[in-house]
Order: structure tokens, then C-alpha cells, then sequence
């Protein structure tokens, strides 16, 4: 059963809109167009043209200056009062009224302390350790002992000075007795019972002498392990230790960790790794900034071309690089147990004819 109004509907459905507008003349269509302001701007369902009327036909009065269009509008904002914005049907006013706020009355009165003028003067004359010995008996000791100065003309009696604390120094560990420079002349001596050179923690280590370090490795045939840690070392010490890494055929270890070392510096130790096939151990964690996607992209290449690393100390950031490297590095152990295996199955039967 069809509903009264809408009964009167069903004689517009097949009423052509566009040949209705065609019709009008062009005054028609003024009017229409002033009909379609009382539409509400804020109404969604419109199409954002039919939500007020267009107000682009005024004629150009001049070349476009942007500031003295600024200075009109500003003009204008002062000028024109606000429109009265009422919500539609309801005649409510949008918005709330805007009412400053008010300071709250203070009611309460601050006492005033008197002391007996025998007590005033007494107190004025006392000095710190008297006074500390007069907190104790009131038991408020721990009000002057605080580290923050008392104040009574501030209003909850102390300021915002506070005395100095003495620090107490406390070691992670014993510091670092090797001598720099002396290791430095060992090193480009070749002495052969250098074989382990820990400059670990050592943080006031210059640059240059840390380049002329690994420049002295690169002809050393007995340091077998070279920890780097903790010395602040940075890309251009990384890029002097990957050209080492290119001649040195000796080195087993190297630890570059806690350093701030970039993903620029780390690049370059890869490639320097590209060409060496003798270090089996090298640690990079834990420098100032992490080292990135495409760096750790690099590193997993590497691992995968190099075949003697079986240990490399970094904490991969992203899933991809840290399984294809950890792929690597077993794959590289397995090369050491394998080659171990073939070894010793060729030692034992020579083994067995000289017995």
C-alpha cells in the first residue's frame, strides 16, 4: 500500500532535470541560484559547487597584488560584523559564548608568626651548627640536612638553589694501562710477541693516531687479535682500518663496538671484508646511530660471498639481512667442521702406517 505522499511523488519520476534547466531563461536561473543560498554550507550531502553560490563573475579591477590583497581582507574582517550562525530549524545559536575566566578570590589570610623578642634575637645571633643542633630536638633535621636551601620568603620556605652534591666516582672497570704510543712503535716494528692489542675504553686516542695504528697494521705478520672498543673512533678510523683489512693477511680479530662509526664507515669495512680471506672474528654493535637497511643489506651480502667470518657481532635491526646472515655464518662454520673432518681423515691413516 503505497503512502499518501508518496503518491504525489510518483508523477516526477520521469521528469527530465536537464532539459527543465535548459528551458530557463537567464534571470530564471539568477533566481534559481539565489534559492540554493538558504541551503546550509556545512550540508555533506551536497556537492561542494552547490553549497553557495558562485562568486567568481565580478571582472578583474587590476594586476594581482598579494599584500594589498592581505590589507583588504584584514580591513574587511574588522569591518563587517560577525553573521549571528544559528543552527538550522532550531533558531540555536552554534557554538558556545565565549566568557573569560575570572581569577579566584583568595580568602584565606597568611598568619603571621610573632616570637617573644628575646627569642628573635636569640635565633638572629645563632649560628648554622646551633641551628642544626635546634632541628634535631624539634625533630625536623631532615628539612635542613635536604639538599635545597631554606628560603622564608619564599612561599613553601625553600628556593630553587640547591646545594652541590659530591659525586662518587664509580668504575665499571679498572682503566686501561696500555701505553698508545708505545703500542704504536711496537706495531710498526712487527715485534713478534705482540699478538693481542687492546686499546678498549681509551677515549682520549687522536684520530690521526688511530689512522697511523691501522696504516702500521697493514705490514704486521703477528698481531692475530685488535679490540678497538669504547675509543670514539669514527667513520674516517673505519674506512683506515678497511684499507688494513685489504693488505693485513694476519689478523683473526677485530672489535670496533661502541663506537660512532656510521653506516658510511661500515660500508667501507665491507668492502675492505670483500678482499680479505683471514679474519674470522669482527664486531661493529652498538654504535651512536643505527646503521640502516641498505648497510645491513651490505653486510649480509658480504657474508654470504666471504667464507671465512664464523663470528660477526651486530644485532640486525631488520628480519631480511639478519636471516640471510645468520644463513651465512652457519654455512661458514660448516665449512670449518668439514674442512676439520677431512683433515683428520687424512692424518689417521698415515697415522696408523707408523705405528
Amino acid at each position: 500500500m503505497a503512502l499518501p505522499f508518496k503518491k504525489d511523488l510518483e508523477k516526477y519520476k520521469e521528469i527530465d532535470e536537464d532539459e527543465i534547466l535548459n528551458k530557463l531563461s537567464e534571470e530564471e536561473l539568477k533566481q534559481l541560484e539565489s534559492a540554493l543560498e538558504e541551503i546550509d554550507p556545512e550540508n555533506a550531502l551536497l556537492p561542494a559547487g552547490l553549497r553557495q553560490k558562485d562568486q567568481t563573475e565580478k571582472a578583474a579591477t587590476g594586476p594581482f597584488n598579494r599584500d594589498k590583497l592581505l590589507q583588504y581582507l584584514e580591513k574587511e574582517a574588522m569591518d563587517v560584523k560577525d553573521r549571528e550562525d544559528f543552527i538550522p530549524f532550531t533558531g540555536e545559536r552554534k557554538g558556545k559564548a565565549w566568557v573569560p575566566k575570572q581569577k579566584p578570590i583568595e580568602l584565606r589570610k597568611e598568619e603571621v608568626t610573632t616570637l617573644d623578642p628575646e627569642l628573635e634575637e636569640a635565633l638572629s645571633s645563632a649560628t648554622d651548627n646551633e641551628l642544626c643542633d635546634l632541628a634535631a630536638i624539634l625533630g625536623v633535621s631532615a628539612l635542613v640536612t635536604s639538599t635545597h636551601s631554606y628560603d622564608a620568603t619564599s612561599k613553601d620556605g625553600y628556593n630553587n638553589v640547591i646545594k652541590g652534591e659530591k659525586v662518587k666516582p664509580v668504575f665499571d672497570e679498572p682503566p686501561n694501562p696500555t701505553n698508545v704510543e708505545d703500542t704504536l712503535q711496537r706495531i710498526k716494528s712487527n715485534d713478534p710477541s705482540l699478538t693481542e692489542v687492546n686499546l678498549n675504553n681509551i677515549k682520549n686516542i687522536p684520530i690521526p693516531t688511530l689512522k697511523d695504528i691501522a696504516k702500521a697494521m697493514e705490514r704486521n705478520t703477528h698481531v692475530k687479535k685488535f679490540s678497538l672498543a669504547a675509543t670514539r673512533s669514527n667513520d674516517p678510523v673505519a674506512v683506515a682500518f678497511s684499507d688494513m683489512l685489504r693488505e693485513n693477511k694476519t689478523l683473526k680479530s677485530l672489535n670496533l663496538e661502541s663506537n660512532f662509526i656510521t653506516g658510511v664507515g661500515v660500508q667501507a669495512l665491507v668492502e675492505g671484508l670483500r678482499d680479505n680471506d683471514t679474519l674470522s672474528e669482527i664486531k661493529i654493535d652498538n654504535q651512536r646511530q643505527q646503521l640502516g637497511t641498505s648497510a645491513e643489506m651490505e653486510i649480509a651480502k658480504m657474508l654470504e660471498q666471504n667464507t671465512s667470518i664464523i663470528k660477526f657481532g651486530y644485532h640486525f635491526t631488520q628480519q631480511g639481512p639478519r636471516a640471510r646472515a645468520a644463513a651465512a655464518i652457519t654455512k661458514n662454520n660448516d665449512l670449518v667442521w668439514i674442512c676439520l673432518l677431512s683433515f683428520s681423515l687424512i692424518l689417521l691413516p698415515n697415522a696408523y702406517r707408523h705405528m
